[in-house]
């Protein structure tokens, strides 16, 4: 049997065949902690062929689509390698979706098989009426097949064939602007993750915890390499910064992957440092804008390298910012990873020379072969060189800087125009955060009946800080240019965000119009 250091110089293994070898390499080790359920990698590994076995028993063929829309668990991760190992495809369902957008979901995916548990099930009642669906709760509830019943049945898996370019699972996008897209990722895409978290630092002995809900990629990026390499995942419920501390000291945790608002309220916690956090080798954080100031004091304050990574779910280019080894590039997302090109591009699809700023492109062995049964969104999201080369278009606007690290701006959607003039709302966002008294901070366009559009901001207050909103509002307008001024500054209790951080500013901004209209 190959070690796990000659597996990882290999061109592509089958994911659910390596979790088998890091049974055999080390069945009793621990594989994954979920609240109070601990299991073995062997007793993992029989799950898994318990559920795959399962899964072709009830009529599987390779390719078709099992999926899963429930909280955290054990389980949950036993189906998922199971329906890989029968050659399903998973379609992890966000379980914070709206109903319409679920409804919406389970129809583009078109799966045979759903896993719920007794909250989905109560929740999204109109499940009841898909009768074409076998649906198997996880926690054993009443409501649909229990999942202790449903693996009775097990018996022997049949091999399948695998190959890089079959279908692994079907992510849907984080939904932050209307019906998420289902992205469909290949087997030789998650390969090449396994191959990073070991560039990262992931071993057989590293503990890696997780704050972030199973059907987000950015947690799957570290479950599933973890898993293949032999790790302990220690994965929470539900995320809550007091519990996140606790279980990393209790277990030593060695690796995390964050987003940066997880990273905010930890370190904000009044407890931060009574934990011991020494053990700590590597941190990554992606999925969200992670600021200057916000690196500076995870680097100071928290134990162990810390890495950047900026990329889209969708694949395409990578970009990496090792922060432990460029303090002064902490206002940067980093270099183009190794095996990824970056290119910017103008509203035409024109290059940019050097410096100027354009739409980020990328393109890398990491790309998804598309939108699930969406061909025309599939070809927005394209973009091919001169040379004829497939790129993914990030929506980002950015620039690389003279020693080569890219600079990001905002989302292309999020730029407002306003009297003919373009406005970034991150170059106002960065002003407000300069007052002591603003602990968060985001700004939208609204409709205006003068310029068009024009930026109204939303604040979150330190609360060791009281400030009047208008003087508030008048101290950063004395610090904005002419056109970049704010209509309007309100003080919120917090600004909604996804699952996975990012601030929902569609919300923000309907609410808004929803109470004040168009504004003069």
């Amino acid at each position: 049997m190959q070690s796990i250091e000659q597996i990882i110089e290999d061109d592509f293994h089958v994911i659910p065949d390596l979790l088998k070898s890091a049974a055999l390499r080390h069945p009793d080790h621990c594989a994954l902690r979920a609240g109070d359920d601990s299991i073995s990698y062997a007793d993992l590994d029989h799950l898994v062929d318990a559920v795959a076995s399962r899964l072709q028993h009830d009529g599987l063929t390779p390719g078709q689509v099992v999926a899963i829309c429930a909280r955290t668990c054990i389980r949950y991760v036993a189906v998922y390698f199971g329906a890989l190992r029968a050659g399903g495809v998973v379609a992890p369902l966000p379980v914070t979706a709206k109903v319409e957008h679920l409804d919406a979901m389970l129809d583009n995916c078109q799966a045979k098989w759903l896993f719920t548990d007794s909250t989905i099930q109560s929740e999204w009642a109109c499940l009841q009426t898909r009768q074409h669906i076998r649906q198997i709760t996880l926690d054993d509830d009443d409501g649909a097949m229990p999942f202790s019943d449903w693996i009775a049945a097990a018996g022997q898996v049949t091999p399948v064939s695998i190959s890089p370019e079959h279908p692994f699972n079907l992510i849907y996008s984080s939904g932050t602007t209307g019906v998420p897209k289902g992205i469909v990722q290949p087997h030789g895409m998650r390969w090449s993750h396994v191959k990073r978290a070991w560039l990262n630092g992931y071993r057989p002995d590293s503990v890696v915890i997780t704050g972030t809900p199973l059907y987000s990629n950015t947690t799957l990026v570290a479950v599933i390499p973890a898993l293949v390499i032999g790790a302990t995942v220690i994965m929470l419920e539900k995320f809550d910064a007091l519990k996140y501390l606790q279980l990393a000291a209790k277990y030593r945790a060695t690796h995390t992957i964050l987003v940066p608002i997880q990273y905010q309220r930890i370190l904000r916690h009044p407890q931060f440092d009574d934990f011991d956090l020494s053990c700590f080798k590597g941190k990554l954080c992606t999925s969200a804008p992670f600021s200057a100031e916000l690196k500076a004091e995870v680097l100071d304050r928290w134990p162990g390298d810390l890495v950047e990574i900026y990329g889209m779910t969708e694949g395409g280019g990578r970009c990496e910012l090792h922060a432990h080894l460029y303090r002064d590039k902490l206002h940067t997302v980093g270099k183009p990873a190794p095996g990824c090109e970056i290119r910017i591009i103008d509203d035409n699809g024109n290059e940019v020379p050097q410096g100027e700023l354009g739409e980020v492109v990328g393109r890398s062995p990491a790309m998804m072969h598309g939108y699930h049964g969406l061909p025309d969104k599939t070809r927005e999201a394209e973009w091919y060189s001169p040379e004829g080369l497939r790129f993914i278009r990030t929506g980002d606007v950015g620039r690389f800087d003279a020693d080569g690290f890219l600079i990001l701006g905002d989302r292309k959607k999020d730029m407002l125009i306003s009297g003919g003039f373009n406005i970034y709302p991150s170059d106002l966002e960065a002003e407000l955060m300069k007052h002591p008294a603003v602990r968060d901070c985001a700004v939208v366009g609204v409709k205006s009946e003068r310029w068009g559009e024009t930026p109204v901001g939303f604040v979150v207050l330190d609360e060791k800080y009281s400030i009047d909103p208008e003087d508030l509002l008048q101290w950063v307008n004395q610090r904005l240019g002419k056109i970049q001024r704010l209509a309007k500054l309100e003080v919120v209790n917090d600004l909604p965000r996804n699952p996975i951080g990012k601030v929902l500013k569609r919300d923000l901004r309907e609410d808004f119009q929803q109470r004040y209209g168009t504004l003069a």
